[in-house]
Formats: C-alpha cells, structure tokens, sequence
C-alpha cells in the first residue's frame, strides 16, 4: 500500500525581505534569505527561511491524514517548547509497525498528525522557565535518545515508578495527539493548521519532547543505528526486566523476530537466559535471529512451534514467552508454550477489539501468567539501554537492517508492511 505522496524537489531560492522576530526568551532583529535549495543526499535539513539566533523558522515533517490517504511531506512552522521540553534536532528516526497501526487505521489516532516515535537528535533549545536543573543535564549541541513513552512525571503512576502507565501520556498524547497541556506543537506552515503529534512526532527535521522522555547519547554510540534504542530495545526490556522479571538460567521463546521481537532476543541473552527460542516465519528473519543470540528457530509454518519448544525444553516449555506481533494465533501459542508457573508477555499490539483465546482450566490450575507489557520506564530504563549499547552487550549494528533517507520512507513502510524488513529500518533525517 502506498503511503507518501510523491512530490516534486522544489526550489526554494527566492528573497524575503527582513523581518522582526522576537522570541520569547530573547528580543532580537534577525533576517536572513528564505531560501536554501534543498541538499538531495542524506535527508540534509533546508528549511528555509528566515533565521531566529541561527535556527530555522521552518522544517519538514511527515504526516498521516486519514486512512487509505498517501502519507505526506509538508512544511511546518518552527515546533515552539514549552517548560519542561527541548527542541531537538532529529538525525534519525525508527520504523516501527505502531505506525503502520495507526496509518491502515487500526488504531484510533487524532489526525493528522506526525508519526515516527523512536528518535536520535541534538538539544537545540529549552522551553522558557524550563527547571535548571534539566538544562545541566542536557546542554545545548547534547545527543540525545527519545523514548516513545513520554512520562509527565506528576502522576499516579509515575510518583510510583511506573512510568509505563502514565495517566498524562495515555490521556493527553495516545488520547488526543497532544502533549500534557493539551495542544500540539506541530502547525503548517501554510496556514497554521494544527497537526497531531504521535509520540513526539518524530518523523520530521525537529521534534517537541519532554525532558523526562530523554537520556544523554555517548558520544560513541552513532546517531542512525542508536534511534532503535528508543522503542524497539526499550520495548524488549521493559518486557523482560518488569514483565517477566527474568532471571539468569530461564529458558526463553520470541514469537515474531521483526525489529521489537528481535530486541527481545538480545535483551534475554544480556540477562542471562539458557535458551534462546526465535519463532516465525520467515527463514531469513530466523536467519538472522541466530546472529542475534538465538539458541534455536522453529519456522512455523513448517512445524508446530508449541510442540517444536516443548521438546527443545524436555517437555515442559519455557519459562519466558514473548509474543511480539499481536496477532490470536500467536498469542495462543504463547500461552501454550509456557511451562507450569510460566509467563506469557504480550507486546504486540492488535487492531482494535481483536481478542485472544486463552484454556482458562490449564491458566488456573498451572498458574500460567499472562502479562500485557506496553515499554519501559524512561527515567530510569532508558539510560540502562543506553549502556547496553555503549557496553557492546546490545548490538546496535546488527539490529538495524536498513537505512534510508527522509524521502525514502514510502519503500521502508511499504516493505514493513510487507514483511520486507528483517530488522529494524531506520531513517536518516539530518
């Protein structure tokens, strides 16, 4: 299915006169020519036209309008943010299959909106009376990693510690599009119509993000492939380290071995599993499942992957299974595959009211778990993902399968789609 519009390279060399633009943290005359032509390679920023301090007062972001409605490039006003966030410069971004939920309309998402919520990028700017505390800690020109679950901090929830069940994310921003105030920070530059923000909107030259969405990004750790750190690697460990609370020695099966399934077979190799099992069905993912710490792979639609796991694990099944597509099937024999006492986490998300069967004897008398994991908990999640990648212990490298520039996105969805995708795909924006 084809989700961007093609749309012609557009020359925008042409002269504005001087303006006057304040800011709100500085009174400053800047003018500057509108117009930059637009670099082909690498997604290079253009934005062109005039300049508040140096920075662009405009920029390129993707948006999703409605379902069965081609994806489009459109031009934005400068992202404003607030006390508490930066503005960041994306250098990359991460493909994920939550996107491709909310596109195909199977997911109710405010519209239209930006979509793309695995992010890389460099602090650019602070909100006015952001605490100064966040601004020692993210200096100006920082790299940072975005988590795709933006805590407020302030809730229930979060004074808890469980910044995955953040009331404000899932009210304000998975709700309406918004962030915690409840506005956007994304308006076209045309006509300073409002557009949505899935996540913080990712999927364009700069994005808005909560200070408590963010950890530092060594120096080491590359801008592309570290983008996957954000969603997918957060993902799996949230899934392994609160959902299953796995421990060193448990045997271990991933049903779905795409860009968060895979994850999850690093993350239970970091933590010590004794079997690694990747399930799927595709040979060249399972391939590639092997090269990321897999013991065995059942392809199953060749075999039956309960049966398959039982005798891999001396018939008991697995302590840990992981179902990573959000699909009946699989979510079935992720239960099965389970041993007395076992876990069955689920992350993969389904189109709405999609329902799972579960034998509600065999749950009851082999105390079988069942547990829904949706992320981790950035403030304090994050910076441990972050130093798996930096250790080596998590491979970035071998993750990310494909690269591609910012007006290559349409092949990359159409190909996630598609199953195309061994990895993760990734795209370079700055």
């Amino acid at each position: 299915m084809a989700f961007f519009s093609s749309y012609a390279s557009r020359s925008l060399l042409r002269r504005l006169p001087k303006l006057l633009r304040p800011s709100p943290l500085r009174r400053s005359l800047c003018a500057a020519a509108a117009g930059v032509e637009r670099g082909g390679g690498g997604g290079a920023s253009s934005a062109a036209g005039f300049f508040v301090d140096g920075a662009p007062s405009s920029m390129r972001g993707v948006v999703f309008w409605e379902p069965g409605r081609p994806l489009a490039v459109e031009e934005f006003r400068m992202p404003r943010p607030k006390a508490g966030e930066l503005l960041i410069r994306t250098k990359a971004c991460g493909v994920c299959h939550s996107d491709l939920h909310v596109m195909k309309g199977e997911l109710p998402f405010a519209s239209p909106c930006v979509v793309g919520h695995e992010i890389t990028g460099e602090v650019v700017e602070y909100g006015a009376h952001t605490d100064n505390r966040i601004k020692e800690r993210f200096p100006i020109g920082s790299h940072v990693v975005g988590a795709f679950i933006m805590p407020c901090g302030n809730c229930f929830y979060c004074v808890k510690g469980q910044e995955d069940l953040c009331e404000a994310f899932f009210a304000y921003n998975r709700a309406k599009g918004t962030l915690y105030d409840g506005e956007t920070r994304l308006f076209l530059r045309s006509n300073g119509k409002p557009v949505y923000m899935y996540s913080m909107g990712g999927l364009a030259e700069y994005c808005v993000v909560p200070a408590n969405a963010l950890a530092v990004l060594p120096n080491s750790l590359p801008y592309t492939e570290s983008a996957i750190l954000g969603c997918a690697v957060f993902t799996a460990y949230g899934a392994m380290r609160h959902a299953a609370e796995m421990r060193a020695g448990d045997s271990v099966a991933v049903i779905g071995v795409g860009g968060v399934g895979s994850s999850c077979l690093q993350i239970a190799r970091a933590f010590g599993a004794s079997e690694v099992i990747a399930v799927d069905i595709s040979d060249e993912k399972l391939q590639n499942a092997t090269t990321l710490g897999a013991t065995h792979t059942i392809n199953a639609q060749k075999e039956d992957a309960v049966e398959r796991i039982q005798e891999i694990t001396g018939g008991r099944g697995v302590d840990v299974a992981v179902e990573a597509l959000g699909k009946p099937q699989t979510f079935m024999q992720c239960t099965k595959s389970v041993c007395d006492g076992g876990k069955a986490v689920m992350i993969g998300l389904a189109s709405t009211n999609v329902m799972g069967e579960v034998d509600i004897t065999r749950l009851v008398r082999r105390q079988i778990k069942i547990i829904g994991s949706y992320g981790a908990r950035a403030r304090q999640d994050l910076p441990q993902v972050v130093k798996l990648a930096e250790t080596g212990i998590f491979n970035l490298q071998k993750s990310v399968s494909r690269k591609c520039k910012f007006e290559e996105a349409n092949s990359a969805y159409e190909d996630l789609d598609r199953g195309k995708i061994i990895g993760r795909a990734v795209v370079e924006i700055m």
